[in-house]
């Protein structure tokens, strides 16, 4: 049977969704294991009808149900049975049903009607699933061609969609592309490209000292790059000279360069929008300004500047400098993650502990080291237990070609040509996890700071290559990411165990612990347990810190570090506690190893 010209007339289609909403709610158990696996058999679910991932995209439309009949059914042989059947169904939940065709599975096609709701959905599906005779009862989904971009020079993009160490970006794309979402690059400012120009939106230059700024005033809303070289030894005996970078332009490329537009390189968030922010001039920029920078991107206010307008989801810092975060820029970055705007940082360029160096080593932030093409930590990326996530930023040290390529400008002082090129860097890791940041933002506005972080890391996979001295907790995974996020509603993985039993920390003391009890898990703790951890303390280096498994085995989350002399630790671990036995005791344990500093552990948290 077909639907008639009238009622293909007021067609409304019904999001994938929706309809996984009402499948999922259908079952008996939470199915929060199965958002970040590939097969339905690792679900501890039992369902009523088979829900598989594949049920559960969340952005392709559908219109239709597929009905699979058990074989002793009369609904699996006869469509005039099986079409009754969507008649009666429809008139229990109060819907137009209609029987559409037999597939070659002889499964049958029902049609949901015009103008159904989520309820709606939910109540045609549940009237399925309560039915015995029936096997599954999953989405038609309308499937879309997926061809590489038309960008011409994507095929140097590796870092996007290479298996062996790219950021598996591609298949994110039919479920987000960044769309209305505002990205603040907090770098050089922005020189002029087609590629990236229609996804740019207002910024600001919050460069003060003219000396730096070189465009002949302080702080305006011009964010322009006018280049930043520098003579021999301008920027200090043995800094030698430099060609403007055009840093923030080859950033920005890289996060939502336009796409399909048959020309130059793809954005990993291409409907994204970018609001270039300038703190970095000749010689580089302070604190100050890149204090306010981030204050005024995530809506904050600062004197003397207009109010933002174009408030930023996603912050991306791919700058840095030596010594341990301060007080001053820790209070900022806090502002902007409780505005809810994620704070992405580099972790570094000197092949050393990220720990020494600021941003990287804030709180609240999600710090980036960079991965070559084989998938091996960089030569020349930091390092650490402070970094969370590891993403391409490219080694050229065997081959230009094994860089980041994005948007750039041919100029060695003043702007001149637009043009591309490849850089290497934490600065070019950094705008692959903000381009995923605002793919996840896309696609499920809800999300906290926090829940962005533990999505991340929880979906990232194994280094494919080698990393010494702690890479976090992998190298991130975009699709996995996008489409987990996409299906949770929100719900970033797994059961929570937590604990808000204040212990101090005694000076140069023994040893404390808090102890979380875990019961009703099944089998053994993940591979990627999160072990979330809320501790005041005014000199965090002093701390060493573990996660005790109910055997009493530990895994060190932190070492003591003279050089990290910031305050507090407000950080998620990734340990993989595959070997431990998930029910019972879990503890932290925390030593100050130091005196003269004392905290407390405020609370901390295992996510399964």
């Amino acid at each position: 049977m077909r639907p008639s010209p009238t009622r293909d007339a007021r067609r409304k289609l019904i999001s994938v969704a929706a309809i996984s909403a009402a499948l999922l709610a259908g079952m008996t158990t939470t199915v929060a294991a199965q958002t970040s696996t590939s097969s339905p058999s690792t679900s501890t679910a039992t369902e009523k009808a088979d829900v598989t991932p594949a049920a559960q995209a969340a952005a392709a439309p559908a219109e239709r149900l597929i009905v699979g009949y058990k074989s002793g059914a009369a609904e699996a042989k006869s469509n005039k049975a099986a079409d009754a059947d969507a008649e009666a169904k429809g008139k229990k939940a109060g819907e137009d049903l209609d029987f559409q065709r037999r597939l070659g599975t002889g499964a049958a096609l029902v049609d949901l009607g015009a103008e159904l709701k989520k309820a709606d959905v939910a109540d045609v599906i549940a009237q399925y699933q309560a039915d015995p005779q029936v096997a599954y009862v999953v989405p038609d989904r309308l499937n879309k061609p997926q061809a590489d971009p038309n960008d011409t020079e994507y095929s140097k993009q590796w870092d996007l969609f290479e298996s062996t160490a790219g950021m598996r970006v591609p298949g994110a794309w039919s479920t987000s592309t960044g769309s209305g979402v505002t990205v603040a690059v907090i770098d050089t400012g922005y020189v002029a490209h087609s590629d990236v120009a229609a996804n740019i939106v207002g910024g600001y230059d919050f460069i003060s000292d003219t000396a730096v700024s070189v465009d002949g005033d302080g702080r305006d809303s011009n964010p322009a790059d006018p280049g930043d070289w520098y003579a021999t030894d301008e920027c200090g005996t043995g800094t030698g000279s430099s060609s403007s970078s055009w840093h923030g332009t080859h950033v920005a490329g890289t996060i939502a360069a336009v796409t399909n537009n048959s020309k130059g390189v793809a954005g990993i968030a291409y409907n994204a929008k970018i609001s270039p922010l300038r703190v970095l001039g000749k010689c580089g920029g302070y604190d100050s300004d890149i204090i306010d920078a981030i204050t005024w991107a995530s809506g904050g206010t600062v004197s003397g500047i207009p109010a933002n307008t174009n408030v930023a989801k996603v912050i991306n810092m791919s700058l840095g400098g030596s010594g341990a975060c301060t007080s001053a820029t820790q209070t900022a970055i806090n502002g902007a993650v409780n505005r809810g705007t994620t704070v992405v940082v580099a972790a570094g360029n000197d092949n050393d502990n990220a720990s020494k160096y600021s941003p990287a080593s804030c709180s609240n932030v999600i710090t980036v080291a960079a991965t070559g093409r084989s998938g091996s930590r960089a030569s020349y990326s930091n390092y650490g237990s402070i970094v969370d996530i590891s993403a391409p930023g490219g080694d050229m040290s065997t081959a230009t070609a094994n860089g980041i390529y994005s948007t750039l400008n041919s100029g060695t002082k003043t702007a001149s040509t637009e043009s591309y090129a490849y850089y290497q860097g934490t600065s070019m890791a950094t705008p692959h996890i903000v381009g995923l940041v605002a793919l996840m933002k896309s696609a499920n506005p809800s999300l906290t700071p926090a829940q962005i972080e533990s999505a991340i890391k929880t979906n990232a996979r194994a280094l494919p290559g080698t990393c010494s001295g702690g890479c976090g907790a992998g190298l991130a995974d975009a699709t996995k990411t996008v489409q987990a996020v996409a299906t949770s509603g929100g719900s970033t993985g797994g059961t929570t165990f937590s604990s808000t039993s204040a212990v101090s920390i005694p000076d140069a003391g023994s040893a404390v612990e808090s102890p979380i009890t875990v019961s009703g898990r099944t089998g053994n703790a993940p591979s990627t347990l999160q072990v979330g951890v809320d501790i005041t303390h005014t000199y965090r280096g002093d701390l060493v810190i573990d996660l005790v498994a109910p055997d009493g085995s530990t895994y060190r989350l932190k070492s003591s570090s003279t050089s990290d002399s910031a305050d507090n630790v407000s950080a998620t671990y990734t340990v993989d506690a595959s070997s431990e036995t998930a029910n019972g005791t879990w503890k932290l344990r925390v030593q100050d190893t130091a005196a003269q500093d004392t905290g407390t552990i405020n609370s901390w948290k295992l996510t399964f």
